[in-house]
């Protein structure tokens, strides 16, 4: 069973819990996600299914969330099912609106204590549960857009466009607060509105990427075995390509200097 499947997922469960669902009522035991969410937030995950999952290296999307901060108050979660550290000023409009715009663009941005980012090893999140008080470096994300929807002191809430990496509960303890709810409303080319049962084509995750389409069967062949490709290619940036051939979606090459080699064939 091949495809992509759209999951609007409950408060509660972990992206796991919603990838082993999948798998038992699939029957399909090949599932994986393209971005987790923490088991307190809701919204759209995008998982891949059978030879789907050969994708999931080119779905590294921009996500976007719509989420409230509770403005005043630190915790060692950041967010609200963490023990409170300590208590800060509630930042007026201006200065809330002034921090978030100085989050826009690419930006050094530092992990939560709770999180799956590795240091000397080991998860974040269990050296924190082994009572270590560790912080991960600072990593290069990028935030496209941070809006400031509603202010109602000491709460607010935003809408966050960011790359993959980007962490609505660091940006929330950069604000001066705790994320209190969290929702993914788009993966990619996904919406949370499209969340349901229908299984999508593989190759839906991935329009990103330029198309290319091989003329004949030798070309075809050439490319399912392994083989690289000197066909009529489009004229755009070296780099991956979904290609298609004979009427389907053969899978993923690779164009540099005028050739096509194939990176995931699944066609």
């Amino acid at each position: 069973m091949d495809g992509i499947l759209l999951v609007d997922k409950p408060q509660g469960k972990t992206s796991h819990d919603v990838v082993l669902e999948v798998r038992r009522a699939r029957g399909e035991p090949r599932v994986g996600h393209a971005g987790t969410l923490d088991p307190a937030a809701t919204g759209l995950l995008v998982l891949a299914l059978g030879r789907g999952l050969k994708l999931l290296e080119f779905m590294a999307y921009d996500k976007t969330y719509e989420f409230e901060v509770r403005l005043g108050q630190l915790t060692d979660t950041d967010d609200a099912e963490g023990a409170l550290l300590r208590e800060v000023p509630v930042p007026s409009r201006e200065e809330l609106e002034s921090a978030a715009a100085r989050m826009v663009g690419e930006i050094l941005q530092r992990p939560p204590r709770y999180s799956a980012v590795k240091v000397g090893g080991r998860r974040m999140y269990a050296r924190a549960r082994a009572g270590e008080m560790v912080e991960a470096p600072p990593r290069p994300v990028v935030v496209h857009s941070l809006e400031l929807l509603g202010w109602d002191p000491p709460r607010a809430r935003f809408r966050l466009r960011g790359s993959k990496g980007v962490y609505v509960r660091s940006v929330a303890r950069d604000l001066g607060g705790h994320v209190v709810a969290l929702r993914r409303i788009a993966c990619g080319p996904f919406r949370v509105e499209q969340a349901g049962p229908e299984l999508l084509p593989i190759d839906r995750a991935v329009v990103h990427l330029p198309e290319v389409r091989l003329e004949g069967e030798s070309e075809v062949r050439r490319f399912r075995n392994g083989g690289a490709v000197e066909a009529a290619l489009p004229a755009f940036e070296p780099g991956p390509a979904r290609v298609y051939g004979e009427g389907r979606f053969l899978g993923i090459g690779e164009v540099r200097e005028g050739v096509l080699r194939p990176r995931k064939v699944v066609g």
